[in-house]
C-alpha cells in the first residue's frame, strides 16, 4: 500500500463522549524506548514521530504516566512535541497501576490515591484537565477481578470537579462495564485484543456498540495464541493487497465494528505511515471470514 498520502481520516471517526476522533490513533507506550525495557529511544526521533502522526491526521493519543524509561517519559515527549495542543487532539491516559522512581511496579492505587495519579498526568502533559481517563484494573495482562465501584466512583467525583472530561475502563469484562455504567458514563473500554487473542471479547465489542461505547484494543498487532496459523493466513491476505501483515491485523481490527478504534504504537516514521495507511485497507467478506476462523 502507498502510505505517505493516506491520513488517519481514512479509517472513519467515532465519538468518545464529547470528542470526535479518527478511529486510527496512536499509542505512546513505545516512545521512551525501542523495545519494552530496552535501550532508550532518541528524544528527537520520538518527537518527530509524534509530530508526523498529527500531520497524518491522528487526533487520538493514548498514554500513561507509568510509560517511562530512566530519562524519557511518554507524557513528557507528548508535551514537548505537541504543546500547545490542537483543539481537536484528544489525549487519553490511564490510572490504577503505578511505578516508583526506580521503575518497579507499585500496588494498584487506592480510590484516594487516584487523585494523585490524575494530577500527575495533568502536570506532565501541561494541561488544565484530562480529556479521557481509563481506570486500568488487574495486574499485568490478567483481567481484573472483583468490584471496581470504589475506584471508578472516585474518578467520577474527579470528573464532577472538572479534572477529567470523560471516563473509560481497561482490562475488564462485561460485568465491570455494567458496574461502571451504573456510576457514570463510560466512553471507552480498552482491552488486550487481536487476531487470535482474547476473542471472547467479540461479545464485549457488540455490547459496547449497543451503548455507543468505543472498544479500544491494545497489542492488536501481536500474533496471539494461534501465531503459526494466523501468520500464514495474514501473509496471504497481505500479499493480495500489497500490504504488510501488521496492516492486515490493524485493518481486521477496525473491521470488527464501527466502534472499534486502533492505537498502534511505534517509534519509527515508516512504520507510523504504514499503520496510518492501514485505516484505508478494505478487506473482502471472504478475507474477513478466513481471518475470523483463526480466533
Amino acid at each position: 500500500m502507498t502510505s505517505s498520502t493516506i491520513t488517519a481520516s481514512a479509517a472513519g471517526t467515532w465519538r468518545l463522549g464529547a470528542f470526535t476522533v479518527n478511529r486510527l490513533g496512536f499509542g505512546a507506550m513505545r516512545l521512551p524506548f525501542g523495545t519494552l525495557g530496552g535501550a532508550e529511544r532518541d528524544r528527537d526521533v520520538a518527537v518527530a514521530v509524534l509530530r508526523r502522526a498529527v500531520e497524518l491526521g491522528v487526533n487520538h493519543l493514548d498514554t500513561a504516566a507509568f510509560y517511562f524509561s530512566p530519562r524519557r517519559s511518554s507524557n513528557e515527549l507528548i508535551n514537548r512535541a505537541l504543546a500547545p495542543y490542537a483543539d481537536d487532539l484528544v489525549i487519553t491516559t490511564k490510572v490504577g497501576p503505578g511505578r516508583g522512581p526506580d521503575g518497579a511496579w507499585l500496588p494498584q492505587a487506592t480510590p484516594e490515591g487516584l487523585r494523585g495519579q490524575v494530577e500527575e498526568n495533568i502536570r506532565q502533559l501541561g494541561v488544565e484537565h484530562l480529556d479521557v481517563v481509563n481506570l486500568r484494573i488487574g495486574e499485568a495482562l490478567d483481567r481484573g477481578a472483583g468490584s471496581l465501584a470504589d475506584r471508578f466512583g472516585a474518578l467520577a467525583e474527579l470528573r464532577e470537579q472538572g479534572l477529567i472530561r470523560e471516563l473509560g475502563i481497561s482490562n475488564v469484562g462485561p460485568e465491570h462495564l455494567a458496574e461502571a455504567l451504573a456510576i457514570a458514563p463510560v466512553v471507552c473500554v480498552q482491552n488486550q485484543y487481536g487476531l487470535g487473542t482474547r476473542r471472547e471479547d467479540d461479545a464485549l465489542i457488540a455490547l459496547c456498540a449497543e451503548h455507543g461505547i468505543a472498544f479500544v484494543p491494545f497489542f492488536a498487532i501481536a500474533s496471539g495464541d494461534q501465531a503459526s496459523t494466523a501468520d500464514e493466513v495474514v501473509a496471504e491476505v497481505a500479499a493480495a493487497h500489497g500490504a504488510t501483515p501488521a496492516q492486515v491485523r490493524l485493518a481486521w481490527t477496525l473491521h470488527k465494528g464501527p466502534n472499534v478504534l486502533a492505537i498502534p504504537g511505534t517509534g519509527d516514521l515508516n512504520h507510523l505511515e504504514q499503520n496510518v495507511a492501514a485505516g484505508a485497507l478494505r478487506l473482502s467478506v471472504d478475507e474477513l471470514a478466513r481471518l475470523d476462523t483463526i480466533g
